[in-house]
């Protein structure tokens, strides 16, 4: 039993009779793809022409920026110190002033770790379940109680996407019923695993929409959707090695990614629309890395050139920090804060820095002074 019309729309695409049979127009797409995988497979060649501590810093760069961008899309910030440091912990990177990381960032690493770094292993129900529930460790989504680590369940009614607010809500999507969930799910991951007649960029893209039509859990669908188009685009480069960050890239034209996403799920089986803005967001994604490679670049200048110089951890941290880009400006009471000592230590730091002409005092002045590294090493 099937109305064609819900609160005055037509079908959505799960409710088409030959779900989930997608249709594109594979000779429009071929020639964006062919561009997309030439310049992909550039940045890789180019990547890997740096040297391996180069090549290490870049990866833990963008994988940052895919962790953070990702919870952003969502509207959750997380903070950029302690995802750094989970990622380097577990890839076994030394990094300067490690910090420990909540749960939820660890929850969050987690996840994309095992989508980006065991690309190979299938995607299986457990592996989903161990995912979600890594994103929930309490068993929460804010302040409410959800299923974890298992589909979603019916009890709430119909699983809506809605915005506006209450008495003004507009449904954009309306997912399956929690009944068919297991059903669809099974049909997805045996679809996933096994079949290769599409590229895996197309296929990254492919699975990003079905899976967020699907909708199987209460909470976390956009960024386990993501984590899985980032595993299938790892299969594609055939490396656990990132150097681009398609969450970022995302988060730069959100508006463009919901409305895009929402006329396809009212529309037919036919997607050509949505892969072509999805290969096209990649191709945008790719320059994104010179961003964070200029940055590494940047780093690595800095360092070279200062060599000789004795600094004490607390230095060799807040440098690292200020190269990495910090919000606000730099004073002696945001110094105390970060390096975790007192304000008059923090003075010391910043004068020592000064006298071996590595930071400068900012022309501003005002009633607090503030620093900057002094070097071309500032973008």
């Amino acid at each position: 039993m099937s109305q064609s019309w819900h609160g005055g729309h037509s079908m959505y695409i799960h409710e088409q009779k030959n779900w989930p049979q997608f249709q594109w127009d594979k000779e429009n797409l071929a020639e964006l793809l062919t561009s997309v995988r030439y310049r992909q497979g550039r940045l890789i060649g180019h990547m890997e022409a740096l040297g391996f501590a180069l090549r290490e810093e870049a990866m833990l760069q963008t994988l940052t920026q895919e962790v953070i961008k990702s919870s952003e899309i969502e509207g959750e910030m997380l903070d950029q110190n302690q995802v750094r440091s989970s990622l380097a912990r577990r890839l076994g990177i030394d990094i300067a002033g490690s910090v420990p990381a909540d749960r939820n960032v660890e929850g969050v690493v987690e996840m994309m770790l095992d989508a980006t770094q065991n690309f190979q292993q299938p995607l299986t129900e457990d592996r989903l379940f161990g995912w979600h529930a890594a994103l929930f460790p309490t068993g929460r989504s804010g302040m409410h109680k959800i299923t974890v680590g298992a589909w979603r369940t019916g009890e709430r009614g119909p699983m809506q996407v809605v915005s506006g607010s209450i008495g003004k809500e507009k449904v954009h999507f309306e997912a399956p019923d929690a009944e068919k969930v297991p059903e669809e799910m099974t049909r997805f991951l045996d679809w996933f695993n096994t079949n290769s007649d599409h590229d895996p960029v197309l296929k990254a893209g492919l699975a990003h929409l079905w899976f967020v039509t699907i909708h199987p859990f209460e909470d976390g669908n956009g960024r386990i959707a993501r984590a899985i188009a980032d595993m299938q685009l790892a299969l594609a480069d055939e490396s656990p090695q990132r150097f681009y960050s398609m969450s970022t890239q995302i988060l730069k034209e959100r508006k463009d990614y919901y409305d895009i996403l929402e006329a396809t799920q009212k529309g037919a089986l036919d997607i050509s629309t949505w892969l072509t803005w999805f290969l096209q967001c990649l191709d945008r994604a790719f320059l994104g890395t010179n961003d964070i490679l200029s940055n590494v670049l940047l780093k690595a200048r800095f360092w070279e050139k200062h060599t000789s110089v004795s600094l004490n951890d607390r230095q060799k941290l807040i440098i690292n920090r200020m190269l990495n880009g910090i919000e606000g400006k730099m004073t002696s009471s945001k110094w105390g804060k970060m390096a975790k000592c007192s304000k008059e230590t923090a003075i010391r730091d910043i004068q020592d820095l000064i006298s071996k002409g590595i930071m400068i005092k900012e022309e501003a002045g005002g009633r607090s002074t503030s620093y900057v590294l002094n070097d071309s090493t500032k973008k």
